[in-house]
């Protein structure tokens, strides 16, 4: 007997069992939590997403898996439910449709600064005449198309996935597409003219910049969680940043149609200081691109939009 009064085997079975039980505990706690990722295949995103994806940057606790999806997609997987994935890539025109669900996050965003989606064509249209045409778009509820929308109420279109907008506009199905990413900086050597920017249009109409994509977390992961996010996502950006020529290699697998010096330029004009903090014209720039999207009637529901942090 023991001096608690219990047999040697059982005090030897006790502490195996209280061995066991904390080295399963130790196991389970160091688990790290899985966090869902999910952005546009684009060299800008790649770009920014870069140090997470390659562990370059990493949260303690935490495991980021990413998927990759066009932006329109992305925008209906947010509407699903209580959302497809924790921290999505969405277009901010998509954002009224899930704001009780997600919030913002304050890094992340590709804002055009006097720049931005694009009307090109075969033919030189006028401004008047375009907006008579059936437009080919990328989505309707890209940011894109909320812009066309005010640029033009009314105007007819058809939805086209954005790679094939350019196709479709050169074999004459459309006479005219409204492009995005790349295609913004390699409509010409398809041999297109623009016809408008509509990121200058905005900024003639507002003297702010125009708010086109940003990252939205799910409300549900909580502030603790959620900041832990976004300090990893901005540190990923950061480091990007830093490491241009590391970043922009790891990026150009995902530059359609672009060399390396025009994959730099197009991740400049959406990956910069920007990127890292919208900062208060750019806030404001979200608010007033949906204040006005509602207004106009083209949004059904006012945006009360909230950045978390």
């Amino acid at each position: 007997m023991t001096m608690a009064g219990a047999p040697l085997e059982e005090i030897s079975s006790i502490r195996a069992a209280r061995e066991g039980n904390e080295s399963m505990s130790s196991s389970v706690s160091a688990s790290p939590r899985e966090i869902t990722v999910a952005h546009s295949p684009d060299s800008d995103d790649a770009f920014m997403f870069y140090a997470l994806a390659t562990n370059k940057v990493r949260a303690p606790g935490l495991r980021f898996t990413h998927t990759l999806c066009d932006i329109e997609t992305l925008n209906r997987r947010a509407m699903e439910g209580e959302g497809v994935y924790d921290v999505t890539a969405i277009s901010f025109h998509a954002y009224p449709y899930i704001q009780d669900r997600y919030a913002l996050l304050p890094s992340g965003g590709s804002v055009g600064e006097g720049y931005g989606p694009m009307i090109v064509a075969k033919h030189a249209y006028s401004l008047e005449q375009v907006r008579r045409k059936r437009i080919a778009v990328p989505g309707t509820l890209t940011t894109a198309y909320l812009v066309l929308n005010l640029f033009a109420p009314g105007i007819e279109t058809d939805f086209v996935p954005f790679d094939q907008i350019i196709p479709r506009v050169l074999d004459g199905t459309h006479d005219a597409g409204l492009i995005i990413h790349e295609g913004q900086l390699s409509y010409a050597k398809s041999g297109l003219q623009r016809i408008v920017d509509l990121g200058r249009w905005w900024f003639e109409q507002t003297g702010l910049p125009l708010p086109l994509g940003g990252n939205a977390i799910r409300r549900s992961l909580g502030p603790q969680l959620t900041a832990s996010v976004a300090n990893a996502l901005r540190e990923s950006i950061q480091y990007a940043l830093d490491h241009r020529e590391e970043a922009l290699n790891y990026a150009l697998q995902f530059a359609r149609d672009l060399d390396t010096q025009l994959a730099d330029k197009f991740v400049g004009m959406y990956v910069n200081e920007r990127t890292l903090d919208y900062g208060t014209d750019g806030r404001e720039a979200v608010r007033r691109l949906l204040g006005m999207g509602y207004r106009a009637g083209i949004i059904p529901h006012e945006a009360q939009v909230e950045f978390v942090g």
